[in-house]
């Protein structure tokens, strides 16, 4: 153990491919591992003479930006964990973890199926240094990496041979690197708000942060989670006919949609200022079933391409009359069938949807169709 705290500068080494290519797996051998720590450290002790004196640690693994880009970074604060276990002096203080028997030595450092497609794939690197060193350090992986930090032939030979596909790129960041280039590729995309959110959660998690989507829903993070405001209250403050308000609201919950996958890939909760949420849906409850009109019925707002947008709950009742329960809102495509299974039972009718075939509005936002009077 060392007699002087560690102070862990992170980083990564970002592999860039052509789309539809893959590698032939997502960790490394522990053998792999060592021998890649290695040419890594030759090319940083390159760019960063003083590391040396530091403590380099590789995890063998590819991970998607977003596995790294989790509240609490738990991929570095694995690979921090395990480096600082491993005593001064071991492979001349420079240490990797890789799989043995096809198992790495923590779960957190094994890539997630689900994110394996993508065309940059992150090494996670970390940099332990004493205080006296990590000020100077830290300051030269930001100044260096940034602008010199393409791998060494020999790595990434290395990499292309070992991984069995041809890089476009192989170049070190550092972590804060990392988070400007996601924030530029999420800007890009018109996600700036929601980055706005995340980059709170990430580096200053113990304060709040509010902002509005790019469609004008208030968005607040506090608390480990994002708050989402109304999307009925929303509907009910736009203009236009009730075909352009339609629209509109299929935009908005398209636009959910997409900042509740993000959020979910970045295990970053969403949940509903007044109201309810779980995963891949939210619920709004209006009131409560009136006994003296008919049992509530399931009703299902579609638009074309996203299918069910919206439920809502209603009862119908004599003269026209309808008197609205509950909008839930389903936001990934399994979400559907649970989400009906809780309004079902939380009023008490059968799990059966009457499909809309369209959003059905009146002047307040969602409706349901009134009853057809004889």
């Amino acid at each position: 153990m060392d007699a002087q705290p560690l102070i862990a500068l992170p980083a990564v080494l970002a592999l860039e491919w052509l789309p539809g290519q893959s590698p032939t797996a997502v960790t490394l051998s522990r053998d792999d591992a060592d021998a890649l720590a290695a040419l890594v450290a030759e090319d940083l002790h390159a760019l960063l003479p003083r590391i040396g004196e530091a403590r380099l640690a590789l995890a063998g693994a590819l991970f998607d930006p977003v596995e790294l880009l989790r509240p609490g970074f738990p991929v570095w604060a694995t690979l921090d964990e395990l480096a600082r276990r491993v005593p001064r002096g071991h492979l001349e203080n420079v240490v990797a973890f890789g799989s043995h028997q096809g198992q790495m030595p923590a779960q957190t450092l094994v890539p997630e199926p689900g994110h394996a497609g993508g065309a940059l794939r992150l090494l996670p690197l970390s940099v332990l240094a004493t205080e006296a060193l990590a000020g100077d350090l830290a300051q030269d992986i930001e100044v260096q990496l940034v602008g010199r930090g393409e791998a060494g032939a020999r790595t990434a030979d290395w990499l292309m041979r070992t991984l069995g596909v041809p890089l476009e790129h192989a170049r070190y960041l550092s972590r804060n690197d990392l988070l400007a280039l996601t924030c530029v590729q999420y800007e890009h995309v018109n996600l700036a708000p929601l980055w706005t959110l995340l980059e709170v959660a990430l580096l200053t998690p113990y304060q709040g942060e509010s902002t509005l989507s790019a469609r004008g829903l208030p968005l607040r993070y506090a608390d480990g989670a994002v708050h989402a405001g109304s999307p009925a209250a929303w509907l009910a403050r736009q203009a236009g006919d009730a075909a352009d308000r339609a629209h509109a609201f299929a935009g908005l919950v398209f636009e959910l949609r997409q900042y509740a996958a993000l959020l979910q890939a970045h295990r970053l909760p969403l949940a509903l200022e007044q109201g309810e949420a779980d995963a891949g849906w939210l619920l709004e409850t209006l009131a409560e079933p009136d006994p003296a009109l008919a049992p509530p019925a399931l009703f299902a707002h579609e638009a074309p391409g996203l299918g069910t947008v919206a439920l809502s709950v209603a009862q119908r009742g004599a003269e026209g009359r309808t008197r609205l329960l509950a909008h839930g809102y389903p936001l990934a495509p399994q979400a559907l069938g649970p989400l009906v299974a809780v309004l079902a039972a939380r009023f008490g009718i059968e799990p059966a949807l009457q499909a809309l075939g369209r959003v059905v509005l009146d002047e307040n936002g969602l409706a349901v169709p009134s009853p057809s009077r004889h």
